[in-house]
């Protein structure tokens, strides 16, 4: 057995930098002979060192499903994303509804989950759950056709920091924070009507007899005119030219007359001079 504490201080702690994932205390006891080999309580006590160790610092010591690890503080993983040339992976709204529904009713078939949903499961999403192992068959429903039952994994739990289904948040609890935002958006709203009915504006009052005009509605300040004023331009444009051709033929008709006129007075001259 190691006598030195902060030897096995410093070998748990270089093992959990270096494994890439999880150890537990089984894990952890491999790494020691027979002969030197810690109890599992000197394990335990030595991760709590450890854990002290790195408090207030960009690292921690986290226990999940799978064992221990040492991870980087979460407010600090806006940072050290930047340092990644693969851009994290994103999920579709279908998939972690379908994870979030295996999660909290598992055991639980495909169809189980489009019943919830109330649309179809992809095949896709339901491969990509297995291959990242964050789902994995369980059973088979004794029904006609056998359905699998689909249950989460030790990896799903250790994707999200947790240590056991126990740590997710309760239905009844996230059903609370929607009733509670809810109720919030509510009384705001009663609140901004409360006051804007206690502090009516003394400049703009109106009459309570007489209803008020509607505003005239403004044209949009667009590059490019709407249809209706399109066809009032038309119209106007229509009316114009018909008034021109109109005080043009008025024009056309008193010049006719006026020529008329002066011929009559000259056949009347020449008549008068042959007699």
């Amino acid at each position: 057995m190691l006598k030195n504490p902060e030897q096995l201080k410093l070998i748990i702690q270089a093992a959990l930098m270096t494994a890439g994932k999880p150890l537990n205390i089984d894990q952890l006891l491999v790494l020691f002979a027979d002969d030197e080999k810690p109890s599992r309580d000197d394990i335990r006590e030595t991760l709590a060192a450890i854990e002290t160790d790195f408090q207030d610092t960009g690292v921690e010591l986290k226990q999940v499903s799978s064992g221990y690890r040492l991870q980087i503080v979460e407010e600090l993983s806006l940072w050290i994303n930047r340092m990644s040339e693969e851009k994290p992976s994103r999920y579709s709204r279908a998939l972690l509804e379908t994870i979030a529904l295996i999660a909290y009713r598992q055991p639980i078939t495909r169809a189980g989950v489009e019943d919830v949903r109330g649309v179809s499961v992809s095949t896709s999403i339901i491969k990509t759950l297995l291959e990242r192992e964050w789902v994995k068959v369980v059973g088979h429903r004794d029904v006609p056709g056998k359905p699998a039952l689909y249950g989460t994994t030790r990896n799903f739990l250790d994707s999200f920091n947790l240590k056991s289904l126990s740590e997710l948040p309760p239905l009844a609890e996230i059903r609370s924070i929607e009733e509670i935002q809810n109720e919030f958006e509510l009384q705001f709203a009663k609140a901004q009507q409360s006051n804007s009915d206690a502090e009516p504006s003394t400049e703009n009052q109106i009459d309570s007899d007489h209803e008020p005009e509607p505003e005239p509605e403004l044209e949009p300040k667009t590059g490019h005119p709407t249809q209706e004023v399109q066809d009032r331009d038309n119209a106007q444009d229509i009316e114009q030219t018909q008034e021109t051709e109109i005080e043009n033929i008025e024009l056309a008709e008193e010049k006719s007359l006026d020529v008329i006129e002066d011929e009559n007075e000259e056949n009347t001259k020449l008549s008068i001079n042959n007699v």
